[in-house]
């Protein structure tokens, strides 16, 4: 029998084609859970980063995802959720429950860089999308799913943190913010709804060659003005193994989190970054 055989998850920020959301949903249902996957599936200009790649605006790879989920042996619904929409999450619980019967696993993995950038320089709305996104829109799938998993007697949330939320590094301004306080959340509902049999804990992945990773690569090599393929060496460089990460091994580790192995684990931080320097 599959460890997950049964359970139902939702995963947030699952359209990207590098991403650890899309990772994550096809390890949880090659696990045998059914998953409801989710992305913002439109445009929207303001969480865009300037001569970077932009956000997922097509319901197209969701769709894909569900397909390729279902030739996995288990069951797949495709959402279009904004995170920053308190009423959108909702709703995504509600359909979930509508279509699977419950929610028993919830992978908070939506996030922006929009807020990367000296302290100074980050404008005040670049703030707030950091705030809406990496914290108040995992708050409010919390607070709509653990009333689901009460009723099914428990369930396992994971946070996408960072390292940026266990290490400041200059630079990361309102983006290392949001993630010291995904820490912050993980850690609270654990305390709170343990005794539920609710447990949440966080993975907080270095540098991993997703489309953000790509991102952050375009980024090194502007800032420091040197080429891409530089960059790239520095992004693997950083880390003790000598490599970036790949999606599917932070997706390992969501799985394992989320899965009856981790019965034990709440409230903890999880580290993958291949023995990456934490920072201040």
């Amino acid at each position: 029998m599959k460890l997950l055989e049964g359970k139902v998850a939702i995963v947030t920020g699952a359209g990207r084609p590098k991403g650890m959301g899309r990772a994550s949903a096809l390890k949880l249902a090659e696990q045998g859970a059914s998953v409801v996957v989710t992305d913002l599936a439109r445009a929207r200009k303001d969480l865009e980063i300037e001569g970077l790649l932009g956000i997922g605006s097509d319901f197209a790879p969701l769709e894909r995802l569900v397909t390729e989920i279902e030739a996995l042996g288990s069951k797949s619904l495709a959402l279009a959720v904004d995170v920053t929409d308190a009423g959108q999450i909702q709703a995504c619980v509600e359909k979930a429950c509508e279509t699977f019967g419950g929610v028993d696993i919830m992978f908070n993995n939506a996030g922006t860089g929009v807020g990367v950038g000296p302290f100074l320089d980050i404008p005040n709305e670049n703030w707030d999308l950091s705030w809406q996104v990496n914290v108040k829109g995992m708050v409010d799938f919390c607070k709509a799913v653990i009333p689901k998993m009460l009723e099914r007697g428990g369930g396992a949330i994971v946070n996408n943190a960072s390292m940026a939320g266990l290490g400041a590094a200059q630079g990361y301004g309102a983006y290392t913010v949001t993630k010291f306080a995904v820490v912050g959340l993980t850690k609270l509902v654990a305390a709170e709804f343990g005794r539920q049999n609710i447990r949440c804990n966080a993975v907080c992945p270095g540098n991993i060659l997703t489309d953000m990773g790509e991102e952050e690569i375009k980024f090194i090599s502007m800032e420091a003005g040197v080429s891409e393929e530089e960059a790239r060496h520095l992004f693997g460089e950083a880390c003790s193994l000598g490599r970036a990460g790949q999606p599917e091994e932070v997706a390992d580790v969501v799985t394992f989190l989320a899965g009856p192995r981790a019965a034990f684990l709440s409230g903890v931080t999880v580290p993958v970054a291949g023995a990456m320097p934490l920072g201040i």
